[in-house]
């Protein structure tokens, strides 16, 4: 999500995926007028010039302002999708969700590989109400050409125009056809990766809840981005860092009111909207879960991979100190932005080796 800003100085089996109940809060516990951790003096630098340019929460009526096209963030094109003739590059409509349109995917196949390559699933960020198959996609190339990857990254509907769950829909159906798809793609069905940051990252968690439970996919792992998990927005950090950093406590409140409606916060909320609502963790493919001290999802984040290892699942989580929200993105120099991409490299390194 790349939406507010800071407005502050530096300082496989059968499983039933149910709706876990939002647990009472004291207002301290919640983190009301809690210290901060400090950003990262890089991080703050950056969030400093951001702080001019850009909203300090995103709102619904900054939605239709936010799609529009921005030539100071212009989208990745194909040309640079295909990193000097080593991929091809195609666009495709695949079969929707019942009863839904098509679904639009970019699809980006390894030139000469010898044989079947591992793929990534990508789900882009964007709160739920911004962005395209485009957003995000270039960390992702990136991976690719080290790894001899393919990637097919899934433009799926927006809120509020699309609720739930025609969204996360949106991008079963792309994963689905990639899968039944893998031989004419040259993909390797056993090693396919769902990844996505922020809004995506959930999306991501979500598919892996599904691939579970539908049984339709057998997904090789999960990497999550700072992913937006929990539609309570009542943890510590959520309180602790309102109106602060990178998609602020108002802007979370958007973005999931525009998916859930008036069921947000509610006790009837899928888990394929929210993942934090699952009751069952297990049986789910190796999470990376990565986040910032200094954001909003820091908790719920910190709460999913705990829950992944409590049951009896395989993740491995990073919360990088003084980060703020999408810190990577805004600070691609920084230190920690350095340090978070490769550690994401490493793990998908170890995981698809052959």
């Amino acid at each position: 999500m790349v939406t507010a800003v800071t407005r502050d100085r530096p300082s496989r089996g059968d499983h039933v995926t149910t709706t876990s109940p939002s647990a009472p809060h004291t207002t301290e516990q919640r983190g009301v007028g809690a210290p901060r951790p400090p950003f990262d003096p890089e991080i703050a630098a950056v969030l400093q010039v951001l702080a001019g340019v850009m909203p300090s929460s995103l709102t619904a009526d900054l939605i239709p302002v936010l799609r529009q096209p921005n030539p100071a963030l212009p989208s990745i094109t194909d040309e640079e999708l295909g990193r000097g003739g080593t991929f091809t590059v195609s666009t495709r409509s695949v079969p929707g969700p019942a009863g839904a349109p098509d679904v639009e995917v970019i699809v980006c196949l390894p030139v000469g590989a010898a044989a079947p390559v591992a793929a990534v699933l990508h789900t882009h960020g964007g709160g739920m109400v911004i962005g395209d198959a485009r957003t995000g996609l270039a960390e992702i190339m990136d991976w690719a050409a080290e790894l001899q990857l393919a990637v097919v990254s899934v433009d799926y509907r927006l809120a509020p125009e699309t609720p739930h769950p025609g969204p996360v829909e949106d991008c079963y159906a792309a994963l689905l056809w990639t899968a039944r798809n893998a031989a004419e793609l040259g993909i390797d069905p056993d090693r396919i990766v769902v990844a996505g940051a922020s809004a995506g990252g959930g999306l991501a968690a979500a598919l892996a809840l599904m691939a579970r439970d539908r049984g339709d996919v057998a997904l090789a792992g999960q990497l999550l981005i700072y992913p937006m998990l929990d539609d309570r927005n009542d943890t510590f950090s959520a309180h602790q860092m309102a109106g602060v950093g990178v998609w602020d406590q108002v802007s979370n409140d958007t973005g999931w009111t525009a998916l859930l409606g008036a069921d947000r916060g509610g006790p009837d909320v899928s888990p394929y909207a929210a993942p934090a609502r699952a009751t069952d963790l297990s049986g789910l493919p190796p999470a990376f879960v990565d986040v910032a001290s200094t954001e909003t999802f820091r908790d719920e984040d910190i709460a999913y991979a705990t829950r992944i290892w409590q049951a009896g699942g395989i993740a491995e989580l990073h919360v990088w100190p003084g980060g703020c929200h999408g810190f990577d993105t805004f600070a691609p120099g920084a230190g920690i932005s350095q340090e978070a991409r490769a550690a994401r490299l490493r793990w998908l390194r170890r995981l698809l080796a052959p």
